[in-house]
């Protein structure tokens, strides 16, 4: 587990404030909201800006490392070639958060961080060789709204398709594995896919996977139809409070020990803090795509 950030997130002016987004459950607002919906309100409505940090950085170029390969034809994605991918790949992200390079700067350097990325890199290949298919997509955005209207937003890192039509899905985690006990809030983001999958193209995803880098561990399972219209039920009912609390704009905090570990802390009211004003649901707001980082924690 990270430490907190050093830094409280910035208050926003009128000149700095995003446009509004059309809020939606994705993996991470939805478990937000489970574990304390004052935090999903400051992300997903309010949109307050996190400081980044050194893990959630690394974990984008990681990321960006794996989509970068795989757009190379199969025989060029060797380990050598791949390591190739992490300065180009950390230019990137570095454009798109200009941050990124004090967090880097303050702990090794660049070189010690790009080594970071390639060791991550390196412990992939003793998971899976890229060389021996090709993906689907990689880094696929899926949208897609249920029956009573809540929608359901998400990146996918990676779809595969079988020459016989089978699914699979995967999703790169650059920490450890969770242990037996974790492993159900774990498999949720997978849920979360395989149910778009299922209502977008009417099939079952026939393996979920998750390919954790820190430690060289793999966790599959194979979801049910029934599991994930138990699944969709679920999500159906976050929504509907979700909805609720979006119209008396009561997101009232759930304090516990995660707590530490929360950039919205010293607005929190269960810490002395003090959120900003309730801006409203922004109901009539277009939808626009999540930022890459945002699609990480995804």
């Amino acid at each position: 587990m990270s430490a907190p950030p050093s830094t409280p997130p910035s208050s926003r002016g009128p000149d700095t404030a995003p446009r509004p987004v059309r809020p939606a459950l994705s993996p991470s607002r939805a478990a937000d909201f489970k574990q304390c919906p004052l935090k999903y309100r400051l992300r997903a409505i309010d949109r307050i800006p996190e400081p980044p940090t050194r893990q959630a950085v690394r974990g984008t170029v990681v990321h960006a490392v794996l989509e970068d390969l795989y757009a190379l034809p199969a025989a060029e994605r060797d380990p050598e070639r791949a390591m190739t991918l992490a300065e180009p790949a950390w230019s990137r992200v570095l454009a798109a958060e200009p941050g990124a390079a004090r967090l880097v700067d303050d702990d090794g350097g660049l070189d010690g961080f790009l080594a970071e990325v390639r060791a991550l890199v390196r412990t992939y290949y003793r998971l899976e060789d890229p060389r021996r298919f090709d993906p689907e997509s990689c880094e696929t955005r899926l949208e897609v709204e249920l029956a009573d209207g809540a929608p359901l937003r998400g990146f996918v890192d990676r779809i595969d398709v079988a020459p016989t039509g089978e699914l699979r899905v995967v999703d790169y985690k650059t920490g450890r594995a969770p242990d037996p006990t974790r492993e159900t809030r774990a498999l949720f983001q997978l849920k979360f896919y395989a149910l778009m999958l299922l209502r977008t193209r009417a099939v079952v995803p026939a393996q979920l996977r998750l390919v954790y880098l820190a430690d060289a561990q793999l966790l599959t399972y194979t979801p049910e139809e029934q599991e994930l219209l138990r699944f969709e039920r679920t999500l159906m009912a976050l929504w509907e409070a979700v909805r609720t609390a979006g119209s008396t704009g009561d997101f009232p905090p759930n304090p516990g020990w995660l707590c530490d570990y929360c950039a919205y802390k010293s607005l929190c009211p269960a810490f002395d803090g003090t959120p900003p004003p309730y801006p409203g649901w922004p109901a009539d707001a277009e939808s626009t795509a999540e930022t890459f980082a945002e699609s990480v924690s995804d």
